[in-house]
């Protein structure tokens, strides 16, 4: 039985075609609501990548109007440290903390957590994070036999009939063969799990910058609850689910708000076709990385463009680089991060992407 949905995807096209500021609107609405809900008992979860940092100025912005001195309750901003963030994230989470109450005139409370497991250790116990999470968990059951991973790397659904929508699993079942673990369990660990014990312990729901673009189980979750899903299992705020990463480009530079330097500067792409092109605005794009996720995380590498992650990290940060594409070995035929290294570059010739 399908389960019911809230919106449809033309409301979301709709909504993704709104202008930026009416975006913005109707974003600190859905902010406020998820504050006015739980009695401010929330947090920002703040990655200090661009999404989380516009997210967290959005949210400093709702504060500054509704906040009174007699409320001592601070804005709260939870970091999860797991050690993989570029050096520029780490230092950039402090300062932006800073930078809000001074801002804002309000106060900001940073928690900084910090996971159970090291990430070798996770790679060790669960496998590597390669191609994209859906896939990964696909091919995690698959290699422990799970019948409908098998189906839908044929191409099949879970009771063994051809479904279009299951193709585009098929050109991955290569990697049930390979010669390392993956799977999707490193976010859950990794993130995910830090942040879980916080809301249990301190009651706080959280409020995400996390958007329906970036994936298809986003997108689901959008169409059934909404931004802001108070009947989930997990109640979570996600207020810019209908932006774009244009939006999110075109509020830091028409705000001017600090973010991450190790994005470079915000420009506009292919400026001299976009002069003869007035029906659409110009593209922005960044000179430095496009995404300041786990610097070690191979999810998504197969839609990266040339120079990808691991090039830029090449000649941007040589000592990571070197750790995570070197070292590692092989343990019944299977690799194993080491303390010479991580040994992703054995994977990416693998699945045949340059580094």
């Amino acid at each position: 039985m399908q389960s019911e949905t809230k919106y449809t995807k033309q409301d979301l096209e709709t909504m993704r075609a709104w202008s930026l500021q009416r975006k913005i609107q109707v974003t600190q609405t859905r902010i406020i609501e998820w504050i006015g809900r739980y009695d401010w008992n929330v947090y920002i979860s703040f990655s200090g990548g661009k999404d989380s940092t516009v997210l967290a100025d959005l949210t400093a912005r709702a504060y500054q109007a509704f906040w009174c001195p007699n409320r001592k309750e601070p804005l709260h901003l939870v970091f999860v440290n797991t050690g993989l963030e570029y050096p520029e994230i780490q230092k950039f989470v402090k300062y932006f903390a800073k930078w809000l109450e001074r801002q804002y005139e309000i106060p900001v409370d940073l928690k900084v957590l910090t996971p159970e497991l090291t990430f070798p250790e996770v790679l060790t116990k669960y496998g590597y994070p390669v191609i994209g999470k859906e896939v990964a968990k696909v091919i995690y059951y698959a290699r422990n036999g799970s019948q409908w991973a098998l189906n839908r790397l044929d191409g099949l659904d879970k009771c063994g009939k051809p479904s279009k929508f299951k193709e585009r699993y098929k050109k991955y079942k290569f990697m049930v063969e390979a010669p390392f673990s993956t799977s999707q369990l490193c976010c859950d660990v990794m993130k995910k799990g830090p942040a879980k014990k916080y809301e249990k312990e301190t009651g706080r729901k959280p409020i995400v910058a996390t958007m329906t673009e970036e994936s298809e189980q986003r997108k689901a979750s959008w169409l059934r609850y909404g931004c802001n899903s108070f009947d989930s299992e997990r109640p979570m705020s996600k207020p810019m689910s209908f932006w774009t990463e244009q939006d999110v480009l075109q509020y830091l530079k028409q705000t001017g708000i600090p973010y991450a330097p190790v994005y470079g500067e915000i420009v506009e792409e292919n400026m001299q076709l976009q002069m003869f092109d007035e029906e659409f605005p110009p593209k922005l794009t960044t000179t430095g990385c496009d995404r300041t996720g786990c610097m070690y995380c191979m999810f998504g590498i197969m839609s990266d463009k040339e120079p990808n992650r691991f090039q830029r990290m090449k000649q941007t940060h040589p000592a990571q680089y070197k750790y995570c594409i070197y070292g590692g070995h092989f343990e019944n035929g299977e690799l194993k991060p080491d303390k010479t290294g991580l040994g992703l570059g054995k994977i990416l010739d693998y699945i045949g992407k340059p580094y």
